[in-house]
Formats: C-alpha cells, sequence, structure tokens
C-alpha cells in the first residue's frame, strides 16, 4: 500500500533541478557526476496512507413486499424517477397498505406489473440515492490500526484528473479478506461534494493519519544507515560544493514516507546537506536525449554508502 507525505509550507531546494532537452555529443566522453544538495526545511509534514476502490452509492436498496398472495392494482412510479422516502410505489386491489419508498432517491428498476400478484419477501423494485455518494477502498493490513473515523481524505478520480475531491472516513470494516497472504481492510469514505461524480468511477484516496507542524525534514534519500546510527554527509569547509571535503553527521529521525524523512535532532533549519550523485555516464556516439532532472528521480548509492530506512523510521 502506497503511502505519501505531503510538504506544506517552505520549498525544498535542490541542486540540479531542470529540464533540458538537446544533442549531446558525448564521443567516448565520461560525464562527470553531479553534485546534488538541499537545505534542511521547516514546515508541515502530513503522512497519508493510501487506497484504490470505486463511488459507490451511500443508500442503494431493494424494495421488498410485505404481503402474501396480494393482487396489484396499480404500479404509481417508473424507472428513473425520482422518490421522498414514504411516496406511494404500488397499490393493491383488496385495499391492503400500499408499498412505500423505503429511502429518497431514483427507482432504478421494477419488477412487478399490474395485474400481478406478490408474496411475502418479494422484490418489487430498487431505490438508489445518487445524491449520497461514497468510496470503499482497501487498506494493507499493516496500516489499518492507523485508519480511524472523521479523517480527512483527498480523492482523485479518473474522470476528472485535474480535480481533487475531499471526504471524510465513515467506516472500517471490522474483518479483512485475504489474498496471497496478505489481507485486506475495506474502508468506507464519504464523500463532501459528489455532485459531478457517477457510481462505479475509479478513485485513488489518500487518508490523512498523521500532521505534524514546524517539523524539520530533508529528502529521505539523504539519510544513510551505518549498523544503527543515521546520518547525513554535509560539508566540513568550503561553500564551493564541487570542491569541499565532506564528513558525515549523526543524526535522529521521526515521521518517514517514501519521499521525505523528520529530523529530530543533529540538523539545525538552512543547513545544506549533499544527496545522492547522480550515476556517470559515457558513450561513443552523438545521441539525443531527454534529460529530466527531479527532486527525488533517479537516484542511487553515493559512494557504495548502504541506504536503509524504514518506512516510518525512528529514532
Amino acid at each position: 500500500m502506497k503511502k505519501w507525505i505531503v510538504i506544506a509550507g517552505s520549498v525544498l531546494v535542490i541542486g540540479f533541478v531542470g529540464y533540458q532537452w538537446k544533442p549531446l555529443s558525448l564521443s567516448s566522453q565520461t560525464v562527470s557526476a553531479q553534485v546534488r544538495t538541499a537545505v534542511v526545511q521547516k514546515g508541515t509534514l502530513n503522512v497519508n496512507i493510501s487506497g484504490s476502490g470505486t463511488v459507490q452509492a451511500v443508500t442503494s436498496e431493494d424494495i421488498k413486499s410485505k404481503f402474501d398472495n396480494s393482487e396489484i392494482d396499480e404500479v404509481l412510479v417508473e424507472v428513473g424517477e425520482k422518490v421522498n422516502k414514504g411516496d406511494e410505489l404500488i397499490t393493491f386491489s383488496d385495499g391492503s397498505d400500499p408499498i412505500t419508498s423505503s429511502a429518497t432517491g431514483v427507482i432504478t428498476s421494477l419488477a412487478v406489473s399490474a395485474g400481478e400478484r406478490v408474496t411475502n419477501g418479494q422484490v418489487v423494485a430498487h431505490v438508489t440515492n445518487y445524491n449520497e455518494l461514497q468510496t470503499v477502498v482497501q487498506i494493507d493490513e499493516q496500516d489499518i490500526s492507523k485508519i480511524k473515523k472523521k479523517q480527512s481524505v483527498d480523492l482523485t478520480v479518473n474522470a476528472f484528473p485535474d480535480q481533487t475531491f475531499t471526504g471524510k472516513v465513515s467506516a472500517i470494516s471490522e474483518e479483512g479478506t485475504s489474498s496471497s497472504g496478505v489481507s485486506t481492510f475495506a474502508v468506507t469514505i464519504h464523500i463532501d461534494k459528489p455532485d459531478q461524480l457517477k457510481v462505479g468511477m475509479s478513485t485513488e484516496a489518500r487518508i490523512l493519519t498523521v500532521s505534524k507542524k514546524d517539523a524539520l525534514y530533508v529528502p529521505l534519500d539523504a539519510v544513510y544507515t551505518s549498523n544503527k546510527d543515521k546520518y547525513v554527509i554535509i560539508n566540513s569547509k568550503s561553500t564551493d560544493h564541487n570542491n569541499s571535503e565532506t564528513k558525515k553527521k549523526t543524526i535522529q529521525t521521526g515521521l518517514a514516507n517514501e519521499d521525505y524523512v523528520e529530523i529530530t535532532k543533529g540538523l539545525s533549519e538552512g543547513e545544506t546537506i549533499k544527496l545522492p550523485q547522480l550515476a556517470k555516464a559515457s558513450s561513443s556516439k552523438t545521441s539525443t536525449t531527454n534529460t529530466q532532472g527531479s527532486v527525488f528521480g533517479g537516484l542511487g548509492n553515493a559512494g557504495g554508502m548502504n541506504r536503509s530506512f524504514g518506512g516510518r523510521g525512528g529514532n
């Protein structure tokens, strides 16, 4: 299950960020590794847990007969007609109480006609309320303990890629389903303003589980481990990043995810740290290359150092 961290506040300063499209004449020349840096920033860390699902109606239910062998006198509604809870739908020839709608919504199906006889418990119609929608997403068993009712959710929908919808967690399944040895749990999210949405649309939900203000943070790939110690690489002398000497600086960490990690001890806001170098490249011919500098993309190990950092991290 994917987890995401959204950084609100300061903008991360990263060396070698940009976009280039140009022919590169390499001719057996080796391209020097690019030195990349980041500045320790302070802001709000929002930790999210994500899951995929589909849009569903909150209310979608069968309407059943409560009478046995009663003859229908008249069907008062048609498929597609809007009804309110309590509206009469079907009357009987013997004067029995009419069948009424159990909910406000739209009649999506009718299973009987005038003159037919119905039995007790027989489904005669179906009503769906399209004004109240929800999505049900599957959350991994390792993350389900972090999900609570009323947590805020951001939703993206394939049909509206440029829009973000909002909602809140309304229900959490007590039982999971297992597949290939992994259990997932259904989490229901009530959508705040679903006017544009339709039942069956695909959704991606980001559930906000932790939010911490005034947190110091750096890119996750800037943190290295040696035995049980965590550290970053900083310049020890010159401010010229290409020529300065470097040293390790031990740190302690807090919240973490795929992109960022909180620094709880060892660094201060505004300090510059080094990121892993981009891999060297060589070629024996001229080629047209599309290179896109990315804040976190295409990162490798620096100097053979082992970077292993847990999903959440701790001290």
